[in-house]
């Protein structure tokens, strides 16, 4: 293709190989920053990130687990907005440890979802 009449570029059809790095670093509560989540479901609810994260392609690059909130370093691709994973991210987990522990949300320590 001549541009200008000076300039020819040629285009191919392969894939053009790029590098990204997306990191995020996202502080979230419970509902009401309710303690219990950290004595009654830390240990699932860390398993339950990871594999929600890999479904996604996420990479947790560091997290930790507070009394009453959670923080987590993440890598995205570029595909994957914020606000959509939280909002996975948040729901699924939500569903999965209520099969878990419906007696907490039964208790009322929680809200149910």
């Amino acid at each position: 293709m001549v541009l200008d009449g000076k300039q020819e570029l040629k285009f191919s059809s392969h894939k053009v190989d790029c590098k990204y790095r997306y990191k995020y670093h996202i502080v979230f509560t419970p509902k009401c920053r309710r303690k219990e989540i950290y004595n009654q479901v830390r240990k699932d609810l860390i398993e339950i990130f990871k594999r929600l994260c890999k479904y996604k392609g996420v990479e947790i690059l560091e997290g930790h687990m507070m009394p009453d909130h959670v923080h987590m370093l993440v890598a995205t691709p570029p595909k994957i907005s914020v606000s959509s994973f939280m909002g996975y991210l948040k729901g699924k987990s939500s569903l999965m440890i209520f099969e878990k522990h419906a007696q907490i949300w039964e208790s009322k320590h929680m809200i149910k979802p």
